[in-house]
């Protein structure tokens, strides 16, 4: 049985293997220390070959109609020939850890196109629902030649954080005519936006809609836009219908043309290698620690005088932390 290398794994990506492509993003996905390690070594290799593709975050509320947007839009940019990549990050089975959404399998036209990549991943329950590698699966997708890679979020919480953390465009999707307990999006989301898109904007919404859309475009109005150069509009499409998603692709593009030009594009994407840089940090440390035997060890007991209400909790997290300098 031959074993695959870090070089073979990089030459496949590179010369556009589809098959090579889905074994490099699985063996990202693997937990076991042998696969991180070369996992680790094929990232390196395939670092200079990325950062030319648009990435493109897309969350949105409940029955927003994520996947049909995705779809549509994804259907439409192969159409004027772009190689198209989906990371739709599936909600983790809390006991099989396996995905439960199968998005693959709500994109049935797009993922069965010649210039388009639909690859579920499960979360794992990291990160607020975002999978823990999806950065690095997104680099891998750049090099195989992506020209827009889009990843769907959970829609749920610190998961849009994440993956506004590591895109260039966040877009926002809404439904018209929806209360504000259906809407049910933080205010802190909003803020992540770089485009509010209302779907389902066909029949008997049309009206809803647009009302809707001046309801958003007043609420962005007394937010501060993060860039001098860009100010978020709110735009209204169908994604059953086709209607309005040229307009979507227009302004991401317009966003990237502009934000490009002033270098404002590279500056986020540095500032984004920094805080995953800082975020792996962290997480490493936390894994290296509960680890540790000894630290394994006290816990328990620790815990226990925790529950009992014999010591506070930041005592106790003093001494677990006391205990690294005793070894």
């Amino acid at each position: 049985m031959t074993t695959t290398s870090a070089q073979d794994y990089t030459r496949g990506v590179l010369a556009h293997d589809r098959r090579i492509l889905a074994k490099t993003i699985t063996l990202i996905e693997s937990s076991l220390p042998a696969h991180q390690t070369m996992a680790r070594e094929v990232i390196d290799l395939l670092i200079p070959h990325t950062g030319k593709a648009v990435r493109l975050g897309i969350t949105g509320v409940p029955g927003a109609g994520k996947s049909t947007f995705i779809e549509s839009f994804g259907t439409m940019l192969v159409g004027k020939g772009k190689k198209v990549a989906v990371l739709a990050i599936d909600p983790s089975s809390v006991r099989s850890r396996g995905s439960i959404l199968a998005d693959k399998t709500r994109m049935e036209k797009l993922s069965v196109a010649e210039n388009a990549f639909v690859r579920p991943s499960p979360s794992g329950g990291t990160l607020g629902g975002v999978a823990r590698k999806t950065k690095e699966t997104m680099l891998v997708c750049e090099a195989a030649g992506f020209d827009v890679v889009i990843v769907e979020t959970v829609g749920a919480g610190q998961s849009e954080v994440a993956v506004a953390s590591m895109v260039d465009f966040f877009l926002v999707l809404m439904i018209p005519g929806a209360g504000d307990e259906i809407q049910g999006i933080k205010k802190g989301i909003v803020e992540l936006a770089d485009a509010i898109v209302i779907n389902k904007t066909d029949g008997e919404n049309v009206a809803k809609a647009n009302l809707a859309k001046r309801q958003y475009e007043m609420a962005l109005h007394f937010l501060k836009p993060f860039s001098s150069n860009w100010t978020p509009p709110v735009l209204t499409c169908s994604a059953l219908e086709m209607t309005g998603i040229e307009e979507v692709w227009e302004t991401v593009a317009e966003y990237t043309k502009r934000l490009g030009a002033t270098g404002e594009l590279e500056a986020k994407r540095k500032t984004q290698n920094i805080d995953w840089l800082r975020f792996l940090v962290q997480q490493g440390l936390r894994e290296w620690f509960y680890k540790k035997p000894y630290i394994q060890k006290m816990i328990p007991p620790i815990e226990k005088e925790v529950e009992e209400g014999a010591i506070a909790p930041t005592t106790a997290a003093d001494r677990l932390l006391a205990l690294l300098d005793d070894q």
